[in-house]
């Protein structure tokens, strides 16, 4: 599949996610782009935060997305209320989100070769705990089952099998199907995006892969989805301790890591990498990318956000088959 569209929600309207898209429409990549890139979002906040952070970039405002041009910054229109440039994140941009997300969704569904990336969102005010995270919340709304987080590097890359699950639930949540989707889901996703069969390690979920206690999910769990692909074609090696898995020798041997849960696998990665990833959302009828950081209140209007994650969007994007 061919991509030709690019489609960038905003997002969260309070964060830092415009002056990473200014920092790239401002550099060499942007220009060397040959795909139309299309913002979803709101034209004058757009203006006022590109004039506060000293920027000067041309907005192609259209009606559709047949009037979008290469090399320009096409823009579609969301109205958003608000007396402040940047703010404090609220519940206020609530349905502007809502209806920026419900514009990219129609899209994309009249256009199959199309990218869709979003900025980053609060969890806390938009989805008010009635989803796990935005990946739920796009699957969801797509009508999709059994979508699978990859947080991508080119060099090392990482899925949890559980995501914003409280640890507590952790342990119910490990079956050996879901291993077995993840698995699927990820072997899927690089040979067909990225015409490369993935070498996959596998984490525990114990210290040490031990437990003292009497059921272990390394033995009666991700030992036998492990073993599920020894008879397959298939590099799936496991189940590795967490806590000396990431050494430099290991790591260099495989293309992703497959956690249990979030921090187990976002933290070193991050740590590795710092914000050269992207998190894409495997499983759905299209690509779907968001940055690897949040709104980042702290740094809101101070022109010092690392624009990495973008450039390793719009990178990954150019590299797909």
């Amino acid at each position: 599949m061919k991509i030709n569209k690019i489609i960038i929600i905003l997002g969260e309207p309070q964060s830092t996610f415009s002056e990473i898209l200014f920092k790239f429409f401002n550099s060499n990549s942007f220009l060397k782009n040959n795909k139309k890139i299309i913002l979803i979002g709101s034209l004058k906040l757009l203006e006022q935060q590109m004039k506060k952070l000293r920027f000067n970039l041309n907005l192609n405002l259209i009606k559709n997305i047949n009037k979008a041009k290469k090399n320009e910054i096409n823009i579609l229109n969301i109205n958003y209320n608000s007396n402040k440039i940047f703010s404090k994140i609220s519940s206020g941009s609530k349905k502007y989100i809502s209806d920026c997300f419900e514009l990219a969704f129609n899209i994309i569904e009249n256009n199959k070769k199309t990218v869709l990336i979003n900025g980053p969102i609060s969890k806390k005010y938009f989805l008010n705990k009635k989803y796990l995270g935005i990946t739920e919340y796009i699957a969801k709304k797509t009508k999709t089952k059994n979508q699978v987080m990859l947080i991508y590097n080119n060099k090392l890359s990482v899925s949890p099998l559980t995501t914003h699950l409280p640890l507590k639930y952790v342990a119910k949540a490990i079956t050996k199907e879901k291993i077995i989707n993840n698995i699927n889901q990820i072997k899927n996703f690089y040979e067909n995006f990225l015409n490369k069969k993935p070498k996959i390690a596998v984490l525990g979920l114990n210290p040490h892969c031990e437990t003292i206690d009497n059921f272990s999910e390394e033995k009666n769990i991700i030992i036998p989805a492990i073993n599920f692909f020894k008879k397959k074609s298939l590099y799936v090696n496991g189940p590795f301790p967490a806590d000396t898995f990431f050494l430099k020798k290991n790591i260099n041997k495989y293309d992703v890591v497959l956690g249990m849960y979030h921090d187990q696998v976002l933290t070193p990665l991050k740590t590795l990498y710092n914000f050269n990833a992207i998190n894409i959302t495997l499983g759905l009828p299209f690509i779907r990318i968001s940055p690897d950081h949040g709104p980042n209140n702290e740094m809101i209007g101070k022109n010092i956000s690392d624009p990495s994650s973008i450039f390793c969007a719009m990178s990954f994007i150019n590299k797909i088959k």
